[in-house]
């Protein structure tokens, strides 16, 4: 009991910490660096931009994914509900936070499972890659699956995290061989994503031979998960070394580009620093095929059900009037136009 009493602590210290601090990364997204070029004769109506799109198969009212935050305590499976309950009403994509808890105790599978009220939604299950390492195979990763009813699995990466928990796990050799066996074992795609340091291009190259379906870039701009774990350091010294990591870190902009440059078509997942609905659609632009955030969604969700349905809505509406006074009127369309660098 000792064991789930610390896990489910470590959740609700990564909520607190979230909400109440400043662990706002140094390092910027990129995305300031580029601008959509005004057109005062977009030739098209507003109404009629569709921003609508499909991803691994499933319609999307919007390109838009709540990245995986949380789960494993009960103010977790609030969050995680009505995060879900507001994807439902608004049509968009969800990821859930590492179900490793919930593995290791299946009395807390609740805080992650909300399919019922959200049936339509496309949904992520989450495990950290670094497990297969450590005892997990096939069966867990299925069983996350299962779990939840999710239409895919995220495997997420976290090594700079890892090391600086004084619980970390940071035994990371030969992990790419057991993400493969995943891939090639599990009937749902396999998508592997950072938690705000970015996959480079050498990664990325090392996971798409593996057979991972998307990769979701989490650039540095955001969050910064060093800066969490500065204030959950149980020393000063451990507080110190997390704090020189404030500018660690791939920028979100740049992770795209250079992915998409590598390959032309493995779909990306742009996360990292995202604010709104224009740092979406040029993520699209720049080469990704969906945005996902997180901090905005988490606030909004510890307030109310109808706060985040409201975040949710003026994103889209942001996203629309981009695309609208850029002048183009679908997400296809919108992939195919060219940023100005400034």
């Amino acid at each position: 009991m000792k064991k789930v009493t610390h896990i489910s602590q470590r959740k609700s210290d990564h909520i607190r910490i979230n909400l109440r601090e400043d662990v706002q990364s140094a390092i910027t997204t990129g995305l300031e660096k580029y601008r959509f070029e005004h057109q005062a004769l977009p030739e098209c109506n507003l109404e009629d931009v569709n921003i609508s799109t499909n991803f691994l198969n499933k319609p999307l009212a919007a390109p838009i994914l709540i990245s995986s935050m949380t789960g494993g305590s009960s103010e977790a499976a609030q969050i995680n509900l009505t995060l879900a309950e507001a994807a439902e009403v608004t049509q968009i994509a969800m990821g859930l936070g590492s179900q490793r808890a919930a593995i290791e105790h299946p009395e807390l599978a609740y805080t992650f499972q909300v399919r019922h009220v959200a049936p339509r939604i496309l949904l992520f299950a989450n495990l950290g890659a670094i497990q297969l390492n450590y005892r997990y195979g096939i069966d867990e990763c299925k069983k996350a699956v299962e779990m939840v009813e999710a239409d895919a699995l995220i495997l997420h990466l976290n090594p700079l995290q890892e090391a600086l928990q004084p619980e970390g796990e940071t035994h990371f050799a030969n992990l790419i061989d057991k993400i493969a066996a995943v891939c090639h074992s599990l009937p749902v795609p396999v998508i592997v994503k950072e938690v705000g340091w970015g996959i480079s291009v050498k990664a990325a190259k090392l996971l798409i031979e593996a057979g991972v379906a998307v990769i979701d870039v989490a650039g540095a701009g955001g969050t910064s998960w060093s800066q969490v774990e500065m204030y959950r350091a149980q020393s000063e010294s451990a507080a110190r070394i997390a704090s020189h990591f404030i500018d660690w870190g791939i920028p979100t902009a740049e992770c795209i580009r250079s992915i998409r440059a590598f390959h032309p078509s493995i779909p990306i997942i742009a996360s990292g620093g995202l604010r709104d609905g224009i740092d979406i659609t040029k993520c699209l632009a720049l080469g990704a095929n969906l945005g996902a955030m997180a901090s905005p969604f988490l606030k909004a969700a510890a307030r109310s059900l109808a706060d985040t349905i409201e975040t949710i809505q003026e994103l889209k509406r942001e996203i629309q009037i981009t695309m609208f006074a850029a002048g183009v009127k679908s997400i296809s369309e919108l992939q195919h136009i060219s940023l100005k660098e400034i």
